[in-house]
């Protein structure tokens, strides 16, 4: 079987410094079988030839990447490909990396499109002191942009999640709007959601068909909403607590911080527990 490594990513940015946690592990590379038309994994990296079929990643490696982090540090599980894509149910690599952070009291947050997630097995693995979980839903019926479970069953597993006591968010990323029935989406039975809006760029534009008119505010290399558009948006999502809104333009990022966040120091708002360091045990 081929294999990748995925050793932890400190991730150096010249724009979206301000996001908290850069550390991230990706379980699966090479490709992602949800196969998101409006991925921008794949559009960074289909024209280099970096994107096809999923490898599952070494699990020497990941536990070569573990060993570096610290108890202080908080790594996501999946920056380019999504941890629970349906590869994991035959490698089982995300199973053996949780342990693994487990193991090591280290915090991690899964970010999916899965319903995989809220599975027994995995349900039963789980530190509830150390995992966190933010599930995406972009729609609430089934696409056709998308191969990954149904919104019904991923709407089920948050809250599967959230009345087991975990700490769960529901991510609306990207926030489109015309895919999105908000008596559905205010329904929701969790406390917690994080808006995202779509970047686009000239790949996800040739191989997403939607309206991009209002797509009109450049920055990073990406077209975005306006931030007027951006605020009326977020305005009709009404069903939870705790609204936080994750930006990648930065003048946005200052205002949703200073205006709209539950955390303003943590769009991703994690309730995060750390553990001390181990003493090291002298040998004599």
């Amino acid at each position: 079987m081929n294999e990748f490594k995925s050793p932890y990513k400190q991730l150096n940015r010249k724009v979206n410094t301000w996001c908290k946690y850069t550390k991230r592990l990706d379980t699966y590379g090479c490709g992602c079988q949800h196969d998101c038309d409006y991925c921008y994994a794949k559009s960074l990296l289909n024209f280099r030839g970096f994107w096809g079929t999923p490898k599952p990643a070494n699990i020497r490696d990941i536990r070569d990447s573990i060993y570096r982090l610290t108890r202080k540090d908080v790594v996501r599980l999946g920056g380019m490909t999504d941890c629970f894509q349906p590869a994991e149910r035959a490698n089982m690599v995300t199973y053996e990396t949780i342990k693994l952070l487990n193991n090591h009291k280290i915090n991690y947050l899964i970010v999916t499109k899965s319903d995989l997630v809220a599975d027994s097995k995995y349900m039963d693995i789980y530190d509830n002191s150390l995992a966190h979980f933010q599930i995406t839903i972009t729609s609430t019926e089934d696409n056709d942009y998308e191969k990954a479970p149904s919104p019904k069953n991923r709407i089920k597993a948050i809250e599967m999640l959230y009345h087991s006591g975990f700490d769960v968010c529901v991510r609306l990323s990207p926030f489109l709007f015309d895919n999105i029935n908000l008596n559905i989406l205010n329904k929701i039975k969790c406390d917690k959601i994080l808006i995202e809006f779509l970047k686009v760029n000239p790949f996800i534009k040739k191989v997403f068909k939607i309206n991009y008119n209002d797509y009109s505010f450049r920055y990073g290399g990406f077209e975005h909403l306006q931030l007027s558009q951006k605020i009326k948006l977020c305005n009709l999502v009404n069903g939870f607590s705790k609204v936080s809104v994750g930006e990648y333009v930065k003048e946005h990022y200052e205002y949703f911080r200073d205006n709209l966040n539950y955390n303003p120091d943590d769009c991703c708002n994690l309730n995060l527990q750390f553990y001390d360091e181990p003493q090291l045990k002298l040998r004599l």
